[in-house]
Formats: C-alpha cells, sequence, structure tokens
C-alpha cells in the first residue's frame, strides 16, 4: 500500500510539475508583451483573463497570436503610438525566400503597408529572414495580419515584442499559396486598370489570348513563373500592342501581365481568353 502510494504520489509530481511548466511559459510570453509594471499592477486580473490557460495553446505550442488580442482587448497592450514612428518588422520562415517575399508583400498591401522599405534579409540553412521598416501611426495587429495570412494557407506560429516598435514574427507557410485568379479554359476574364502587375495562376491552360482595348497603349511585359516562383521566362515587346497569344509551358504556374515603362499606358481593360485545358 505504501509503495502505491509513493507511486501515486511521484506521478501527482510529474503531473503538476508539467502544468506549472506550462504556466510559467504562458506567463513567460505574457510578459513578454507588456512592460514589467503592468503585468505587476495587474497580475491578478492577468490570471483571471487567461483563465482557462489551456485556451491559449494551440497543437502543442503557445497562441502568440490570441495573447496578444486578449491583452489588446482588456487595454493591457496599446498598440498605438503618440506620434509616427518608424516601425521594424522581422519575419521568418523555413520555406522559400522568393514564395515567402511575394506572399508577404502581397500580405502587407492587403493590409495597408504601402510604403516601406527593406532592412535586411538573410539566408542560413534554417531559416529566411526578412526585415521591413516603415513609419506608421501603430504597431502592427497581429490578429489582422494573421486572418490575411491565412487567406495564402500561412500561419504565424510565434511573435516576439523586442520594443514597441520592434516586432518579429515566425511563420508557417508548409501550405502556402499564392492567393491568384486561376485561369480555366474557355472562360473569358477581364483584367480592369490597375497600377499594379496582374499576377495570374496559368496551371490548368495551354494557350492564353489577351486582347487590349484600343484606348490602351500598352508595351507587354509578360514574365513566367513555375509553382516556387522561380522566374522562367520573360517578354517583352517594345511596341502597342492590341492582340497577344501565349504558350503556356507545362512548368509556367504563374504569369505576370504588366507593361514594359508604366502600367498607367493601360487606360481600360484587358481582356484574356484561356484556352486548352492541362
Amino acid at each position: 500500500m505504501v509503495k502505491l502510494f509513493f507511486t501515486f504520489l511521484l506521478l501527482f509530481s510529474l503531473s503538476l510539475a508539467e502544468t506549472t511548466k506550462e504556466e510559467d511559459l504562458l506567463t513567460l510570453k505574457i510578459k513578454s508583451f507588456i512592460e514589467v509594471s503592468v503585468y505587476n499592477e495587474n497580475k491578478a486580473y492577468i490570471n483571471i483573463i487567461f483563465s482557462p490557460k489551456s485556451d491559449y495553446y494551440t497543437k502543442e505550442r503557445i497562441d502568440s497570436v490570441k495573447i496578444v488580442q486578449t491583452l489588446k482587448e482588456n487595454g493591457l497592450l496599446n498598440l498605438f503610438f503618440k506620434k509616427p514612428q518608424e516601425l521594424k518588422l522581422s519575419f521568418k520562415t523555413n520555406g522559400s525566400p522568393l514564395f515567402f517575399v511575394k506572399i508577404m508583400g502581397d500580405t502587407l498591401r492587403n493590409i495597408g503597408y504601402y510604403r516601406y522599405v527593406t532592412r535586411a534579409s538573410n539566408l542560413d540553412t534554417s531559416e529566411f529572414t526578412w526585415g521591413i521598416s516603415l513609419s506608421s501611426e501603430y504597431a502592427t495587429d497581429p490578429f489582422v495580419l494573421q486572418k490575411e495570412l491565412q487567406k495564402s494557407g500561412c500561419e504565424i506560429v510565434d511573435i516576439q515584442r523586442n520594443s514597441p516598435t520592434e516586432w518579429t514574427y515566425m511563420i508557417d507557410m508548409s501550405d502556402g499559396h499564392l492567393s491568384f485568379e486561376t485561369l480555366e479554359a474557355e472562360t473569358e476574364l477581364s483584367l480592369k486598370r490597375s497600377l499594379y502587375a496582374h499576377w495570374l495562376n496559368v496551371s490548368k491552360i495551354q494557350k492564353l489570348k489577351i486582347s487590349s482595348s484600343n484606348r490602351n497603349d500598352w508595351y507587354p511585359y509578360i514574365a513566367y513563373y513555375d509553382s516556387s516562383l522561380h522566374l522562367l521566362k520573360v517578354i517583352k515587346r517594345d511596341e502597342k500592342t492590341r492582340h497577344l497569344t501565349l504558350n503556356i509551358p507545362l512548368d509556367t504556374y504563374y504569369i505576370k501581365i504588366s507593361d514594359i515603362y508604366t502600367l498607367k499606358n493601360v487606360k481600360d481593360e484587358l481582356l484574356l481568353n484561356p484556352s486548352g485545358a492541362r
């Protein structure tokens, strides 16, 4: 009986130690997002709003996005600055750098970040890091960023707040994909006027006829890419073009349609007629 009791006590102690360890990890992460004084003054309140603690774990890791969201919603973390500041963001992943930068660039633009500069980029054997900076009146809302990244099959797996104006995001892009419209054979598509290049998924077609409106002064720039966004081929025409037919190679997954000078030349629509299913 005594032996059985000590066995039970040992198992209980191990279980308690594991629970304490998990709680400590969560507490450490909470502390990393707010000032020490804020944590100490609101410790009891924090214990309440983060209960049960198991809600802040997902796939056996801490859910950093949910932690930041909870702190923000409960007035413990203010993402706004008193005046515009230089905001530094770093993004880390173990995926393809070209693919990742394209996904992140589109994501940032979709949440309103148009004017940023690349501070640094680094690729080593384990990960790729891309750092940018911009002038902003507030720090990026991780919840908003997460929602937009999920549209491309990516997920934020961790966040580090190095300072109020410097954040690092670890992003899983194992299921990442570019959210471009997929062209289907015999389905016409009209590209409206845009100051940004048109990206399209052409993995399901063999040919593409592009017709330009008479109001356009289009000087075609067409780039072919594979599924990992490696550049395969570029077509340029230094003459106004009304019609252009492209034969899509089997290894081409995406194309970019632009103008060799400026997309301001394309004042009206470009009409696409895909054909030949594959």
